[in-house]
């Protein structure tokens, strides 16, 4: 291990910085806000630096470093591209035992900056020794994913109530068993879905030793329309806490693996006309899972408020007074028409854009066809394959020309993504000739014909 990590505390300590370019602007920007004062010194000063300098009491000198600049300060910053000089401040500061960092020389350096993950009061700092600092700032980029931003409000309150639990649990582990219990229960859940004042509660009672409530939460969950890279951040993590899983048939196979593996999974899809389980009795099932105590995970692919029956489930819920959450994913109207590069809107073509669905709740397409024959207007028909002929023929004799152009998109998002691209007049055809199944999202509108200069992903199959 060529550095030790440590971390400094720089509160309302004196940091030279030599250097007033764009380098020492970045590295000023973390002193600051690890509350630092500066000592600025360069002949030529950005004034974002001298503002940071001032804003602390700090000094900015406009001239060239001198020795004498070292006094009294806590750790210097060398970022200057002044080989010779920033060898003799290495030499200097090091000789009086201040820890020195020197920009992009590693060699003279007693300390250097990491690649940081700021979840304040947590601090995640990754380090290569300032052997492949890209590499550094990569992995860092990595843990941003994994960690909410809310973790720092955790830390917060995890912070307000040690010492009461450390007088609590006089021994060391104990205490560590309690904070591993906050920290994967319903209180750090509560603080993730934006409810410290809850999460403080919980913690509270839990500290006077008051019995947990015994109902579980049910997570309502967009998958989006099947690349998993389109997932969030707070979905993911959901997947990966959640007791039970129950899936639809749209949710792709690779997102349902990134759900906690001893997790219970249940497959409730629904296909037109064909329900592997009804919808009221989904509804009934997450209510009785959660009142076994059980995180239910409800994965839904898309976003579940956009033709997804979201709205239904989380009636029941509420009904029944079982806590949720709703995490939105990407519907498929606009994934699936940017990965096939069909802008829904675009100020020479469309103004605005409509999402339909193909067929009611009663199987029926009883749609105000009179109001989607706007030129400027772009139609996203979801669940439209089967009634296709329908769709096509009544928009036309409601006045929307034959040849407005027209997409079909198969798989959208996924490595087995397919493209057609017709009119109205000759859509319904390409189903048959191409074998076009479901799940297919239906495009209609002048944006369709910019597919020709803007499509970027073909997934495993060539595009008509």
């Amino acid at each position: 291990m060529d550095f030790l990590p440590l971390f400094h505390k720089l509160q309302d300590r004196l940091v030279l910085v030599v250097g007033g370019g764009e380098v020492a602007v970045r590295k000023a920007r973390l002193l600051s806000d690890a509350g630092a004062t500066l000592r600025v010194v360069a002949p030529d000063i950005r004034e974002e630096l001298r503002e940071m300098a001032a804003a602390r009491n700090g000094e900015v000198l406009l001239r060239d470093y001198q020795p004498t600049d070292l006094q009294g300060v806590a750790l210097v910053i060398a970022a200057t591209d002044d080989e010779p000089l920033y060898a003799q401040i290495s030499a200097q500061a090091q000789a009086l035992g201040i820890p020195v960092n020197v920009v992009d020389a590693p060699k003279l350096c007693s300390v250097i900056f990491p690649a940081i993950v700021d979840r304040s009061p947590l601090i995640v700092a990754i380090t290569s020794g300032g052997d492949a600092p890209v590499l550094a700032r990569l992995i860092r980029a990595k843990i941003e994913t994994w960690i909410p931003a809310a973790y720092g409000q955790l830390a917060g309150l995890a912070k307000r109530f040690r010492a009461q639990v450390k007088g609590l649990f006089p021994d060391v582990q104990q205490r560590r068993v309690f904070w591993e219990d906050v920290f994967q229960g319903q209180v750090a859940e509560s603080v993730f879905a934006g409810k410290l004042q809850e999460g403080q509660r919980l913690l509270e009672e839990k500290i006077a030793g008051i019995a947990p409530r015994t109902l579980g939460e049910v997570y309502l969950v967009g998958a989006g329309p099947g690349d998993p890279d389109l997932l969030t951040f707070r979905a993911l993590r959901l997947m990966q806490q959640a007791d039970v899983v129950l899936y639809d048939r749209l949710v792709a196979p690779a997102i349902i693996e990134l759900c906690r593996r001893d997790a219970e999974r249940i497959y409730v899809g629904k296909q037109r006309a064909e329900h592997a389980v009804p919808q009221q009795q989904i509804n009934q099932r997450l209510v009785s899972l959660a009142k076994e105590g059980k995180r239910v995970l409800r994965l839904k692919g898309g976003d579940p408020f956009i033709f997804g029956r979201g709205g239904e489930e989380i009636e029941e819920l509420a009904a029944h007074g079982i806590p949720f959450q709703v995490v939105p994913g990407i519907t498929a109207a606009s994934g699936c028409a940017a990965y096939a590069g069909i802008p829904l809107t675009h100020r020479d073509h469309a103004q605005s854009v409509r999402f339909v669905t193909g067929h009611l709740k009663d199987g029926s397409s009883d749609l105000p066809w009179s109001e989607l024959t706007a030129s400027s207007q772009t139609l996203v028909f979801y669940m439209g394959l089967v009634g296709l002929p329908m769709i096509c023929q009544q928009l036309i004799a409601h006045g929307r020309a034959a040849t407005t152009p027209a997409a079909l998109i198969q798989q959208g998002t996924t490595q087995n993504q397919r493209v057609f691209t017709g009119t109205l007049a000759n859509l319904a055809e390409l189903v048959a000739e191409h074998e076009v199944h479901a799940p297919t999202l239906v495009i209609v509108g002048e944006v369709v014909q910019l597919r020709e200069k803007l499509a970027w992903f073909e997934g495993a199959q060539a595009s008509v």
